[in-house]
């Protein structure tokens, strides 16, 4: 069984940095794209940045400039370095892994911005 456990989240201030990073167990398949996707209270969860395998990234134009993903294919983990935070970005994680048609999620992490 595929699982995906994320690690990183918190408190922080505004201004500050997390590195969120999610390792995958369980596949004995590389994951076509890993990404990273959030919901904050009372919204859908929208898609936060994605690295395909072949190292094409995108990004949310809201943490474009601040966050930065990256990939580890051998190790199938993804990390996401989140600068310069704002109360904005608080919301619950969650780490993507998807192959062909299927989707992989982790179980969520918090990220609290403080003001």
């Amino acid at each position: 069984q595929v699982q995906l456990e994320e690690s990183g989240g918190g408190l922080v201030q505004t201004g500050g940095s997390l590195r969120l990073s999610c390792a995958a167990s369980g596949s004995n398949f590389g994951f076509h794209a890993m990404g990273w996707y959030r919901q904050a209270p009372g919204k859908q969860r929208d898609l936060v940045a994605t690295l395909t395998s072949f190292g094409s990234s995108n990004y949310a134009d809201s943490v474009k400039g601040r966050f930065t993903i990256s990939r580890d294919n051998a190790k199938n983990t993804v990390a996401l370095q989140m600068n310069n935070l704002k109360p904005d970005d608080t919301a619950t994680y969650y780490c993507n892994g998807r192959f062909g048609a299927m989707n992989y999620w982790g179980k969520g992490i918090l990220v609290t911005v403080s003001s």
